[in-house]
Protein backbone atom coordinates (compact mmCIF):
# COMPACT_ATOMS: atom_id res chain seq x y z
CA UNK A 1 0.00 0.00 0.00
CA UNK A 2 1.41 3.41 -0.94
CA UNK A 3 1.71 6.30 1.51
CA UNK A 4 1.15 9.93 0.63
CA UNK A 5 0.86 12.98 2.82
CA UNK A 6 -2.43 14.77 2.35
CA UNK A 7 -3.28 17.84 4.28
CA UNK A 8 -6.98 17.15 4.48
CA UNK A 9 -7.60 14.25 6.88
CA UNK A 10 -11.11 13.70 5.51
CA UNK A 11 -9.71 13.01 2.05
CA UNK A 12 -7.18 10.63 3.59
CA UNK A 13 -9.89 8.64 5.32
CA UNK A 14 -11.93 8.49 2.13
CA UNK A 15 -8.97 7.18 0.14
CA UNK A 16 -8.17 4.56 2.72
CA UNK A 17 -11.80 3.41 2.70
CA UNK A 18 -11.76 3.02 -1.06
CA UNK A 19 -8.52 1.06 -0.96
CA UNK A 20 -9.76 -1.32 1.73
CA UNK A 21 -13.07 -1.91 -0.06
CA UNK A 22 -11.30 -2.65 -3.32
CA UNK A 23 -8.49 -4.82 -2.03
CA UNK A 24 -10.20 -6.72 0.75
CA UNK A 25 -8.44 -8.11 3.79
CA UNK A 26 -4.72 -8.95 3.92
CA UNK A 27 -5.64 -12.62 3.31
CA UNK A 28 -7.56 -11.73 0.15
CA UNK A 29 -10.95 -12.42 1.72
CA UNK A 30 -14.11 -10.59 0.72
CA UNK A 31 -15.68 -8.04 3.01
CA UNK A 32 -16.98 -10.02 5.99
CA UNK A 33 -20.16 -7.91 6.02
CA UNK A 34 -21.27 -9.66 2.82
CA UNK A 35 -24.02 -12.19 3.48
CA UNK A 36 -25.69 -14.85 1.32
CA UNK A 37 -29.15 -16.10 2.26
CA UNK A 38 -30.05 -19.69 1.37
CA UNK A 39 -33.44 -21.38 1.72
CA UNK A 40 -33.95 -25.14 1.57
CA UNK A 41 -35.68 -28.20 2.98
CA UNK A 42 -32.73 -29.51 5.01
CA UNK A 43 -33.32 -29.30 8.76
CA UNK A 44 -32.05 -30.81 12.01
CA UNK A 45 -28.87 -32.85 11.94
CA UNK A 46 -28.63 -32.59 8.16
CA UNK A 47 -28.65 -28.79 8.46
CA UNK A 48 -25.66 -28.99 10.80
CA UNK A 49 -23.84 -31.15 8.25
CA UNK A 50 -24.68 -28.68 5.49
CA UNK A 51 -23.24 -25.85 7.56
CA UNK A 52 -19.98 -27.82 7.90
CA UNK A 53 -19.86 -28.32 4.13
CA UNK A 54 -20.30 -24.57 3.59
CA UNK A 55 -17.76 -23.57 6.28
CA UNK A 56 -14.66 -23.78 4.02
CA UNK A 57 -16.25 -21.25 1.65
CA UNK A 58 -16.76 -18.74 4.48
CA UNK A 59 -13.27 -19.39 5.81
CA UNK A 60 -11.77 -18.73 2.38
CA UNK A 61 -13.86 -15.69 1.40
CA UNK A 62 -15.13 -14.17 4.64
CA UNK A 63 -18.65 -14.24 3.19
CA UNK A 64 -21.28 -15.15 5.79
CA UNK A 65 -23.99 -17.67 4.88
CA UNK A 66 -27.39 -17.58 6.56
CA UNK A 67 -29.37 -20.77 5.96
CA UNK A 68 -33.12 -21.12 6.51
CA UNK A 69 -34.51 -24.66 6.56
CA UNK A 70 -38.25 -25.27 6.26
CA UNK A 71 -40.64 -28.17 5.83
CA UNK A 72 -42.99 -25.88 3.91
CA UNK A 73 -40.53 -24.98 1.16
CA UNK A 74 -42.88 -25.43 -1.83
CA UNK A 75 -45.52 -23.24 -0.16
CA UNK A 76 -43.30 -20.61 1.45
CA UNK A 77 -40.83 -19.94 -1.38
CA UNK A 78 -43.38 -18.65 -3.95
CA UNK A 79 -44.84 -16.34 -1.28
CA UNK A 80 -41.40 -14.97 -0.48
CA UNK A 81 -40.56 -14.45 -4.15
CA UNK A 82 -43.86 -12.72 -4.90
CA UNK A 83 -43.39 -10.39 -1.92
CA UNK A 84 -39.93 -9.35 -3.14
CA UNK A 85 -38.14 -11.25 -0.39
CA UNK A 86 -36.57 -14.09 -2.37
CA UNK A 87 -33.48 -15.79 -0.92
CA UNK A 88 -30.21 -15.37 -2.79
CA UNK A 89 -30.09 -19.12 -3.41
CA UNK A 90 -32.77 -21.78 -3.08
CA UNK A 91 -32.23 -25.53 -2.71
CA UNK A 92 -35.00 -27.08 -4.78
CA UNK A 93 -36.16 -30.67 -4.17
CA UNK A 94 -38.50 -30.43 -7.18
CA UNK A 95 -37.19 -29.70 -10.70
CA UNK A 96 -40.69 -28.68 -11.77
CA UNK A 97 -40.86 -25.85 -9.23
CA UNK A 98 -37.39 -24.67 -10.22
CA UNK A 99 -38.42 -24.71 -13.90
CA UNK A 100 -41.48 -22.58 -13.17
CA UNK A 101 -39.31 -19.83 -11.66
CA UNK A 102 -36.82 -20.11 -14.52
CA UNK A 103 -39.53 -19.68 -17.17
CA UNK A 104 -40.83 -16.66 -15.28
CA UNK A 105 -37.38 -15.08 -15.57
CA UNK A 106 -36.79 -15.09 -11.82
CA UNK A 107 -33.68 -17.30 -11.78
CA UNK A 108 -30.17 -16.63 -13.09
CA UNK A 109 -28.64 -19.21 -15.49
CA UNK A 110 -25.42 -20.62 -14.07
CA UNK A 111 -23.94 -21.32 -17.51
CA UNK A 112 -23.38 -17.58 -17.89
CA UNK A 113 -20.41 -17.86 -15.49
CA UNK A 114 -19.70 -21.62 -15.18
CA UNK A 115 -18.41 -23.40 -18.27
CA UNK A 116 -20.85 -25.98 -19.65
CA UNK A 117 -18.03 -28.32 -20.59
CA UNK A 118 -16.78 -28.34 -16.99
CA UNK A 119 -20.26 -29.16 -15.71
CA UNK A 120 -20.49 -32.00 -18.26
CA UNK A 121 -17.29 -33.48 -16.83
CA UNK A 122 -18.72 -33.39 -13.32
CA UNK A 123 -22.35 -34.42 -13.89
CA UNK A 124 -24.09 -37.00 -16.05
CA UNK A 125 -26.20 -35.61 -18.89
CA UNK A 126 -29.44 -36.63 -17.19
CA UNK A 127 -28.59 -34.49 -14.14
CA UNK A 128 -27.70 -31.50 -16.32
CA UNK A 129 -30.92 -31.91 -18.31
CA UNK A 130 -32.94 -32.01 -15.09
CA UNK A 131 -31.40 -28.69 -14.08
CA UNK A 132 -31.94 -27.04 -17.47
CA UNK A 133 -34.82 -25.06 -18.94
CA UNK A 134 -35.09 -24.05 -22.59
CA UNK A 135 -31.45 -24.89 -23.25
CA UNK A 136 -30.02 -22.94 -20.31
CA UNK A 137 -28.55 -24.52 -17.16
CA UNK A 138 -30.08 -23.05 -14.02
CA UNK A 139 -29.14 -25.51 -11.31
CA UNK A 140 -26.28 -27.42 -9.73
CA UNK A 141 -27.13 -30.69 -7.99
CA UNK A 142 -25.69 -31.04 -4.52
CA UNK A 143 -27.48 -34.17 -3.27
CA UNK A 144 -29.10 -37.27 -4.75
CA UNK A 145 -31.23 -40.12 -3.48
CA UNK A 146 -31.48 -43.49 -5.18
CA UNK A 147 -35.05 -44.77 -4.95
CA UNK A 148 -34.66 -48.02 -6.91
CA UNK A 149 -33.52 -50.01 -3.86
CA UNK A 150 -34.75 -52.95 -1.80
CA UNK A 151 -33.57 -53.28 1.81
CA UNK A 152 -33.18 -56.58 3.68
CA UNK A 153 -31.65 -58.06 6.84
CA UNK A 154 -28.66 -60.24 5.84
CA UNK A 155 -28.84 -62.35 9.03
CA UNK A 156 -32.51 -63.16 8.42
CA UNK A 157 -31.77 -64.11 4.81
CA UNK A 158 -28.87 -66.33 5.88
CA UNK A 159 -30.93 -68.04 8.58
CA UNK A 160 -33.64 -68.94 6.06
CA UNK A 161 -31.34 -69.63 3.14
CA UNK A 162 -32.92 -66.89 1.01
CA UNK A 163 -31.03 -65.55 -2.00
CA UNK A 164 -31.04 -61.99 -3.28
CA UNK A 165 -33.28 -61.79 -6.37
CA UNK A 166 -32.04 -60.07 -9.51
CA UNK A 167 -35.30 -60.16 -11.49
CA UNK A 168 -38.91 -59.31 -10.69
CA UNK A 169 -39.90 -62.93 -11.29
CA UNK A 170 -37.29 -64.11 -8.77
CA UNK A 171 -38.50 -61.51 -6.25
CA UNK A 172 -42.10 -62.70 -6.50
CA UNK A 173 -40.91 -66.28 -6.15
CA UNK A 174 -38.97 -65.27 -3.02
CA UNK A 175 -42.08 -63.55 -1.66
CA UNK A 176 -44.07 -66.75 -2.18
CA UNK A 177 -41.34 -68.77 -0.47
CA UNK A 178 -41.41 -66.46 2.56
CA UNK A 179 -45.20 -66.87 2.78
CA UNK A 180 -44.85 -70.65 2.51
CA UNK A 181 -42.34 -70.55 5.38
CA UNK A 182 -44.88 -68.75 7.54
CA UNK A 183 -43.48 -65.23 7.18
CA UNK A 184 -44.59 -61.92 5.65
CA UNK A 185 -42.41 -60.72 2.73
CA UNK A 186 -42.93 -56.97 2.67
CA UNK A 187 -42.73 -54.05 5.08
CA UNK A 188 -44.82 -51.26 3.51
CA UNK A 189 -46.23 -48.09 5.03
CA UNK A 190 -47.63 -45.09 3.15
CA UNK A 191 -48.84 -42.78 5.93
CA UNK A 192 -47.14 -39.36 5.97
CA UNK A 193 -49.73 -36.76 6.99
CA UNK A 194 -50.71 -34.52 4.09
CA UNK A 195 -48.18 -36.34 1.91
CA UNK A 196 -49.69 -39.79 2.47
CA UNK A 197 -49.43 -41.85 -0.70
CA UNK A 198 -46.04 -40.88 -2.11
CA UNK A 199 -44.56 -44.23 -1.10
CA UNK A 200 -47.05 -45.97 -3.38
CA UNK A 201 -46.37 -43.60 -6.26
CA UNK A 202 -42.66 -44.45 -5.97
CA UNK A 203 -43.50 -48.11 -6.43
CA UNK A 204 -45.58 -47.41 -9.54
CA UNK A 205 -42.93 -45.10 -11.01
CA UNK A 206 -40.19 -47.68 -10.48
CA UNK A 207 -42.27 -50.43 -12.07
CA UNK A 208 -43.21 -48.34 -15.12
CA UNK A 209 -39.60 -47.20 -15.65
CA UNK A 210 -38.25 -50.76 -15.41
CA UNK A 211 -41.04 -52.42 -17.38
CA UNK A 212 -41.71 -49.91 -20.16
CA UNK A 213 -38.54 -47.83 -20.24
CA UNK A 214 -37.57 -44.15 -20.10
CA UNK A 215 -39.39 -43.06 -23.26
CA UNK A 216 -42.75 -44.26 -22.00
CA UNK A 217 -41.94 -42.90 -18.53
CA UNK A 218 -41.18 -39.43 -19.96
CA UNK A 219 -44.36 -39.38 -22.02
CA UNK A 220 -46.41 -40.40 -19.00
CA UNK A 221 -44.84 -37.82 -16.66
CA UNK A 222 -45.61 -35.06 -19.20
CA UNK A 223 -49.11 -36.46 -19.85
CA UNK A 224 -48.41 -37.21 -23.50
CA UNK A 225 -49.92 -40.55 -22.60
CA UNK A 226 -52.62 -40.62 -19.91
CA UNK A 227 -52.76 -42.53 -16.65
CA UNK A 228 -55.36 -44.74 -18.32
CA UNK A 229 -52.79 -45.89 -20.91
CA UNK A 230 -52.38 -49.70 -20.76
CA UNK A 231 -48.67 -49.47 -19.90
CA UNK A 232 -49.36 -47.11 -16.98
CA UNK A 233 -52.31 -49.16 -15.82
CA UNK A 234 -50.12 -52.27 -15.90
CA UNK A 235 -47.69 -50.54 -13.52
CA UNK A 236 -50.48 -49.95 -11.00
CA UNK A 237 -51.68 -53.52 -11.35
CA UNK A 238 -48.21 -54.98 -10.79
CA UNK A 239 -47.93 -52.94 -7.60
CA UNK A 240 -51.41 -54.14 -6.68
CA UNK A 241 -50.28 -57.77 -6.81
CA UNK A 242 -48.02 -56.99 -3.85
CA UNK A 243 -49.82 -54.32 -1.86
CA UNK A 244 -53.31 -55.86 -2.13
CA UNK A 245 -52.17 -59.35 -1.19
CA UNK A 246 -52.84 -59.66 2.57
CA UNK A 247 -50.19 -62.39 2.83
CA UNK A 248 -47.53 -60.18 1.28
CA UNK A 249 -47.64 -57.05 3.45
CA UNK A 250 -47.56 -56.47 7.20
CA UNK A 251 -51.07 -55.60 8.42
CA UNK A 252 -52.66 -56.02 5.00
CA UNK A 253 -53.86 -53.00 3.04
CA UNK A 254 -55.14 -51.32 6.23
CA UNK A 255 -51.66 -51.57 7.71
CA UNK A 256 -50.12 -50.16 4.52
CA UNK A 257 -52.36 -47.09 4.57
CA UNK A 258 -52.06 -46.42 8.31
CA UNK A 259 -48.39 -47.23 9.02
CA UNK A 260 -46.04 -44.20 8.94
CA UNK A 261 -43.49 -44.69 6.19
CA UNK A 262 -40.59 -44.11 8.61
CA UNK A 263 -41.84 -46.86 10.94
CA UNK A 264 -42.51 -49.44 8.26
CA UNK A 265 -38.95 -50.86 7.87
CA UNK A 266 -38.58 -51.57 11.58
CA UNK A 267 -40.06 -55.04 11.10
CA UNK A 268 -36.83 -56.03 9.36
CA UNK A 269 -35.10 -55.91 12.74
CA UNK A 270 -37.66 -57.77 14.87
CA UNK A 271 -36.68 -61.18 16.24
CA UNK A 272 -38.09 -63.07 14.45
CA UNK A 273 -38.50 -60.55 11.63
CA UNK A 274 -42.01 -59.25 10.96
CA UNK A 275 -41.03 -58.78 7.31
CA UNK A 276 -38.05 -59.47 5.07
CA UNK A 277 -38.08 -56.89 2.27
CA UNK A 278 -38.55 -53.11 2.07
CA UNK A 279 -38.59 -50.95 -1.06
CA UNK A 280 -37.45 -47.43 -0.24
CA UNK A 281 -34.92 -44.74 -1.15
CA UNK A 282 -31.46 -44.23 0.28
CA UNK A 283 -32.78 -41.70 2.82
CA UNK A 284 -34.65 -44.38 4.80
CA UNK A 285 -31.53 -45.10 6.89
CA UNK A 286 -32.36 -41.99 8.92
CA UNK A 287 -35.45 -43.84 10.22
CA UNK A 288 -33.77 -47.10 11.23
CA UNK A 289 -33.54 -47.85 14.97
CA UNK A 290 -30.45 -46.28 16.52
CA UNK A 291 -28.85 -49.62 17.33
CA UNK A 292 -28.99 -50.79 13.70
CA UNK A 293 -25.60 -51.03 12.01
CA UNK A 294 -25.87 -50.41 8.27
CA UNK A 295 -23.92 -53.10 6.44
CA UNK A 296 -24.34 -55.61 9.25
CA UNK A 297 -27.97 -55.50 10.33
CA UNK A 298 -29.30 -54.22 7.02
CA UNK A 299 -28.14 -54.25 3.42
CA UNK A 300 -29.51 -53.30 0.04
CA UNK A 301 -29.86 -54.60 -3.51
CA UNK A 302 -30.99 -52.84 -6.71
CA UNK A 303 -34.64 -52.83 -7.79
CA UNK A 304 -34.96 -56.11 -9.71
CA UNK A 305 -35.03 -56.30 -13.50
CA UNK A 306 -38.49 -56.46 -15.04
CA UNK A 307 -37.53 -55.87 -18.67
CA UNK A 308 -33.89 -56.71 -19.41
CA UNK A 309 -33.75 -53.88 -21.96
CA UNK A 310 -34.22 -51.34 -19.17
CA UNK A 311 -32.28 -53.10 -16.42
CA UNK A 312 -29.75 -50.28 -15.95
CA UNK A 313 -32.39 -47.63 -15.17
CA UNK A 314 -32.86 -46.07 -11.75
CA UNK A 315 -35.40 -43.76 -10.18
CA UNK A 316 -33.88 -40.86 -8.26
CA UNK A 317 -34.74 -37.74 -6.34
CA UNK A 318 -32.49 -35.04 -4.95
CA UNK A 319 -31.90 -31.35 -4.34
CA UNK A 320 -30.46 -28.68 -6.60
CA UNK A 321 -29.26 -25.15 -5.94
CA UNK A 322 -30.38 -22.22 -8.09
CA UNK A 323 -29.85 -18.47 -7.72
CA UNK A 324 -32.38 -15.65 -7.52
CA UNK A 325 -29.76 -12.93 -7.00
CA UNK A 326 -26.83 -12.26 -9.33
CA UNK A 327 -23.95 -10.90 -7.24
CA UNK A 328 -20.22 -11.73 -7.19
CA UNK A 329 -20.69 -13.38 -3.81
CA UNK A 330 -23.53 -15.62 -4.99
CA UNK A 331 -21.62 -16.56 -8.12
CA UNK A 332 -18.62 -17.50 -5.99
CA UNK A 333 -20.74 -19.77 -3.79
CA UNK A 334 -22.37 -21.45 -6.79
CA UNK A 335 -18.90 -22.15 -8.21
CA UNK A 336 -17.86 -23.62 -4.87
CA UNK A 337 -20.93 -25.88 -4.79
CA UNK A 338 -19.97 -27.17 -8.24
CA UNK A 339 -16.61 -28.42 -6.92
CA UNK A 340 -16.14 -31.83 -5.27
CA UNK A 341 -15.18 -30.35 -1.87
CA UNK A 342 -18.63 -29.71 -0.30
CA UNK A 343 -19.88 -33.01 -1.73
CA UNK A 344 -16.99 -34.92 -0.18
CA UNK A 345 -17.58 -33.30 3.21
CA UNK A 346 -21.25 -34.29 3.15
CA UNK A 347 -20.53 -37.80 1.85
CA UNK A 348 -18.12 -38.41 4.73
CA UNK A 349 -20.96 -38.07 7.26
CA UNK A 350 -22.94 -40.99 5.80
CA UNK A 351 -26.55 -41.01 4.61
CA UNK A 352 -25.62 -38.73 1.72
CA UNK A 353 -25.07 -39.46 -1.98
CA UNK A 354 -23.48 -37.06 -4.43
CA UNK A 355 -24.28 -36.96 -8.15
CA UNK A 356 -20.87 -35.31 -8.70
CA UNK A 357 -18.71 -37.67 -10.77
CA UNK A 358 -15.42 -36.43 -9.26
CA UNK A 359 -16.33 -37.52 -5.72
CA UNK A 360 -14.29 -40.60 -4.81
CA UNK A 361 -16.22 -43.70 -3.73
CA UNK A 362 -13.67 -44.09 -0.94
CA UNK A 363 -15.16 -41.02 0.77
CA UNK A 364 -18.31 -42.94 1.71
CA UNK A 365 -18.07 -44.27 5.28
CA UNK A 366 -19.56 -47.75 4.77
CA UNK A 367 -19.94 -50.38 2.06
CA UNK A 368 -23.70 -49.94 1.77
CA UNK A 369 -23.40 -46.23 0.96
CA UNK A 370 -20.54 -47.00 -1.40
CA UNK A 371 -22.71 -49.59 -3.18
CA UNK A 372 -25.52 -47.06 -3.57
CA UNK A 373 -23.07 -44.52 -4.96
CA UNK A 374 -21.93 -47.13 -7.48
CA UNK A 375 -25.52 -47.86 -8.50
CA UNK A 376 -26.04 -44.13 -9.00
CA UNK A 377 -22.82 -43.67 -10.96
CA UNK A 378 -23.21 -46.77 -13.16
CA UNK A 379 -26.84 -46.26 -14.14
CA UNK A 380 -27.25 -45.75 -17.87
CA UNK A 381 -30.64 -44.10 -17.41
CA UNK A 382 -31.68 -41.74 -14.60
CA UNK A 383 -35.24 -40.58 -14.17
CA UNK A 384 -36.46 -38.22 -11.47
CA UNK A 385 -39.37 -39.01 -9.17
CA UNK A 386 -42.41 -38.71 -11.45
CA UNK A 387 -44.80 -37.15 -8.96
CA UNK A 388 -42.27 -34.36 -8.33
CA UNK A 389 -42.11 -33.67 -12.07
CA UNK A 390 -45.87 -33.48 -12.60
CA UNK A 391 -48.02 -30.41 -11.91
CA UNK A 392 -48.70 -30.07 -8.20
CA UNK A 393 -52.44 -30.71 -8.60
CA UNK A 394 -51.56 -34.16 -9.91
CA UNK A 395 -48.14 -35.18 -8.61
CA UNK A 396 -48.69 -34.16 -4.99
CA UNK A 397 -52.47 -34.21 -5.32
CA UNK A 398 -54.60 -36.75 -7.14
CA UNK A 399 -51.73 -39.17 -7.80
CA UNK A 400 -51.00 -39.41 -4.06
CA UNK A 401 -54.64 -39.65 -3.04
CA UNK A 402 -55.45 -41.95 -5.96
CA UNK A 403 -52.82 -44.51 -4.97
CA UNK A 404 -54.29 -44.57 -1.45
CA UNK A 405 -57.77 -45.11 -2.90
CA UNK A 406 -56.47 -47.92 -5.10
CA UNK A 407 -54.72 -49.67 -2.22
CA UNK A 408 -57.91 -49.32 -0.22
CA UNK A 409 -59.88 -51.18 -2.88
CA UNK A 410 -61.33 -48.51 -5.19
CA UNK A 411 -61.78 -49.51 -8.83
CA UNK A 412 -58.55 -48.81 -10.69
CA UNK A 413 -60.21 -47.49 -13.86
CA UNK A 414 -62.09 -44.96 -11.75
CA UNK A 415 -58.88 -43.93 -9.96
CA UNK A 416 -56.96 -43.44 -13.21
CA UNK A 417 -59.82 -41.50 -14.80
CA UNK A 418 -59.96 -39.13 -11.83
CA UNK A 419 -56.21 -38.46 -12.00
CA UNK A 420 -56.35 -37.79 -15.74
CA UNK A 421 -59.24 -35.36 -15.31
CA UNK A 422 -57.28 -33.43 -12.67
CA UNK A 423 -54.41 -32.65 -15.07
CA UNK A 424 -54.36 -28.87 -15.62
CA UNK A 425 -55.78 -27.76 -18.94
CA UNK A 426 -53.43 -25.76 -21.16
Amino acid sequence: MFKQKIGNSLILLLCLSIILFSCGSPQGKSNSSKTIRIMGVVTGNEEEQLQKALAPFTEETGIKIVYEGTNEFATLLPVRVDSGNAPDIAMFPQPGLMADFAREGKLIPVDTFIDKNELSKDYAKDWIDLGSVDGKIYSIWYRAFVKSLVWYNPASFTAKGYKIPSTWKEMIALSDKIVADGGVPWCLGMENGNATGWVGTDWVEDIILHASGPEVYDRWVTHKIPFSDPQVKAGFEEFGKIVQNPKYVVGGKTGVISTPFGDSPKGLFDKPPSCYLHHQGSFITAFFPKNVVVGKDVDVFPFPIINKEFGDSILVSGEMVAMFKDTPEVRALMKYLATPKPHEILASFGGYLSPHKQVSLNIYPDEVMKRQAEILRNAKVLRFDGSDMMPGAVGTGTFWTGIVDYVGGKDLNSVLKNIDESWPKK
